[in-house]
C-alpha cells in the first residue's frame, strides 16, 4: 500500500468533496421526507400500492448496491478508482431526477408502472454515485482524524441540504407552482438537479485519491466477499445502518401527516405568533413587495409554516451536534459518543408519544433536543465504516474500500425502502383516505405511533448491536498506526 500523504487535508478539498453529499441529499431528503407523500397527495396513488412501489423499488437498489461495490473496486483510470463514477454519473442523477419527480398524466395502472420505474432508476444511478462517493473518503487520507475531520465538514453540508428540504421545500413547491403541488415538485427538482450536477463536477475536479493499493495486491471477489463475511465490524455497521435509515425514512415520511392530521392548528397559529414567525414573514414579505416581487408570498398555510419551522430548528440542533462529534469521538472514540447520543436522541423521540395536539411548544422542544443529540451520531457513521475498511486490510493484508462501504450504502437503500414503505404501509393499515379531508382516529394514531414508539424501536435494536462492535478508541489508534507503518515500508 502506498500513498502521496497520509496527513491533513486542505479546506477546499473539504470543502469541495462535501459539496458532493450536498448534491446528492437535496434528492435523498426529498425522498427520505417526502416520497410517500408524493406519491399519495400530489400524483394521488394510493397508500398501499405506493408502499409497494417504494419497498420494491428500494429493494432492485439494494441488490445493485453490491455489484456497483466490486467494479468500483476494479475500475482503473488515470483519475482513480471512484472519483470517475462521480463525474460520468452526474448529468443522469439529475435526468432520472426529473423523471421521478413528474407526474403525466396516465391511467392509475399506467402511474404505479411510471413511478415504479423511474423510482428503480432513480435509486440505481444513486447508487451508482453515491457508493464511489462514499469510498472516496476512505481514500483521501489514512489519517483516522482527519477523517473525522472531513465526515463534520461533509455533514454540514447534509445538514444544509436537509434543512433545504425539510424546512423550505413545501413553501417552494406551493411558491413555484402558484399553489399547484405537482407543477411545484417539478420545477423544484429541476432546479435541485441542476444544483447537483455543477456540484458533483466541483467535487471531481478537487479532491485526489490518495490510498492506493500495492500494484501487486490482487485478490478475486470471492476472496473479497470472504474478507466480508468474516468482518464482524463490517456486518455490524450493515445491520446497524438499516436500523438508522428505517427510522430516518419513518419518522421523517411520517412528520408532515402528524403536522396536517394530528396537531391543532389553532394552537400552530397561536404558537406561531407567540414565536415571532408570523410577523418576520409579514415583514418579509412587505419587503419583497416594497422590491417589485408582489407575487412571491410566504404559503399562508400556518400547518407548513409550522412544519417547516420545526424541521428548521431540529437541523440547526442537529449542526450544533455535528460540531461537538469530532472533539467528542478524540477523546472517547467513536463507537461510545455515538452510542451514547443515539441513546438520549430515542429518548426524545419516544417523547412524541405522550404529547398532546395542543403541545405545540413541547413538540418543538422534543424535535430540538432529539436533533442536537442526533446530530452528534451522523459523522460517525460513516466514519466508523471508513474505520472498518481500516480493520479489513489490518486484517487481512487485502483493501477493498468500495465493496466495505457498500454496507453503508446497502444500508441505506433497505432501511431507505423499509422505513419508505412503512410510512405508506402504515397509512394504509390503519385506513388514511387522502381524499378525507379529516382522517378518522385510527390514522391519526398510526401517524403518533409512527413517530414515536415504531420510530424508537430500530433506534434501541442498533444501540444494543455496539456491544458487539470491537473497534473502540484504543483499538482505532493500533490499527491507524499498524498501517501507517505497513504503507511507508511499502512506499
Amino acid at each position: 500500500m502506498n500513498t502521496i500523504t497520509a496527513g491533513k487535508l486542505s479546506v477546499l478539498e473539504k470543502v469541495g468533496y462535501s459539496l458532493g453529499d450536498l448534491a446528492a441529499n437535496l434528492i435523498f431528503q426529498t425522498l427520505m421526507t417526502f416520497l410517500a407523500f408524493f406519491y399519495t397527495d400530489v400524483y394521488q396513488i394510493p397508500a398501499a400500492q405506493a408502499s409497494t412501489i417504494i419497498f420494491a423499488g428500494g429493494m432492485v437498489g439494494a441488490l445493485f448496491t453490491p455489484l456497483m461495490g466490486v467494479l468500483a473496486d476494479r475500475t482503473h483510470t488515470r483519475w482513480g478508482k471512484f472519483r470517475p463514477w462521480i463525474l460520468w454519473t452526474s448529468v443522469p442523477f439529475g435526468a432520472v431526477t426529473l423523471l421521478a419527480f413528474s407526474t403525466p398524466d396516465l391511467a392509475p395502472g399506467g402511474k404505479l408502472v411510471y413511478a415504479f420505474v423511474t423510482y428503480v432508476l432513480l435509486v440505481v444511478i444513486y447508487c451508482a454515485n453515491n457508493l464511489p462517493y462514499a469510498s472516496l473518503s476512505g481514500v483521501l487520507t489514512g489519517s483516522m482524524s482527519e477523517r473525522n475531520s472531513l465526515s463534520s465538514y461533509r455533514f454540514v453540508a447534509v445538514m444544509i441540504a436537509q434543512f433545504i428540504i425539510q424546512a423550505l421545500l413545501l413553501p417552494l413547491v406551493l411558491l413555484f407552482g402558484d399553489g399547484d403541488k405537482a407543477v411545484g415538485f417539478e420545477r423544484v427538482m429541476t432546479l435541485f438537479a441542476l444544483v447537483g450536477m455543477i456540484f458533483l463536477l466541483i467535487t471531481f475536479a478537487v479532491t485526489r485519491e490518495r490510498i492506493v493499493p500495492s500494484p501487486e495486491q490482487r485478490s478475486s471477489i470471492f476472496e473479497d466477499v470472504g474478507d466480508l463475511l468474516k468482518n464482524r465490524p463490517w456486518i455490524i455497521m450493515l445491520v446497524l445502518t438499516v436500523l438508522v435509515f428505517v427510522t430516518l425514512a419513518l419518522k421523517g415520511g411520517m412528520y408532515v401527516y402528524y403536522f396536517e392530521n394530528y396537531l391543532d392548528t389553532s394552537q400552530i397559529v397561536d404558537f406561531l405568533d407567540s414565536v415571532g414567525f408570523n410577523g418576520a414573514i409579514h415583514a418579509l414579505n412587505s419587503t419583497l413587495q416594497g422590491m417589485g416581487l408582489s407575487g412571491f408570498q410566504w404559503p399562508e398555510d400556518p400547518t407548513t409554516s409550522a412544519f417547516s419551522l420545526f424541521n428548521a430548528g431540529g437541523i440547526l440542533m442537529m449542526i450544533v451536534g455535528i460540531g461537538l462529534s469530532r472533539p467528542l469521538a478524540d477523546r472517547f472514540g467513536k463507537r461510545d459518543v455515538f452510542g451514547f447520543a443515539l441513546f438520549v436522541s430515542t429518548l426524545f423521540i419516544l417523547a412524541f408519544y405522550f404529547l398532546s395536539p395542543q403541545a405545540i411548544a413541547l413538540v418543538f422542544i422534543a424535535q430540538i433536543l432529539h436533533g442536537f443529540f442526533y446530530g452528534i451520531t451522523i459523522p460517525l457513521l460513516w466514519a466508523m465504516i471508513a474505520d472498518v475498511a481500516d480493520y479489513s486490510e489490518w486484517k487481512n493484508g487485502r483493501r477493498a474500500t468500495a465493496i466495505i462501504f457498500s454496507a453503508m450504502i446497502i444500508g441505506l437503500k433497505v432501511g431507505l425502502s423499509v422505513g419508505g414503505a412503512l410510512v405508506a404501509g402504515i397509512l394504509a393499515l390503519y385506513g388514511y383516505d387522502a381524499q378525507l379531508p379529516v382522517q378518522n382516529a385510527d390514522a391519526v394514531n398510526g401517524i403518533r405511533l409512527s413517530i414515536s414508539v415504531y420510530a424508537a424501536l430500530p433506534f434501541l435494536f442498533g444501540i444494543a448491536l455496539l456491544f458487539a462492535y470491537e473497534i473502540n478508541k484504543k483499538l482505532e489508534f493500533r490499527i491507524e498506526s499498524d498501517l501507517g507503518l505497513r504503507r511507508g515500508a511499502a512506499a
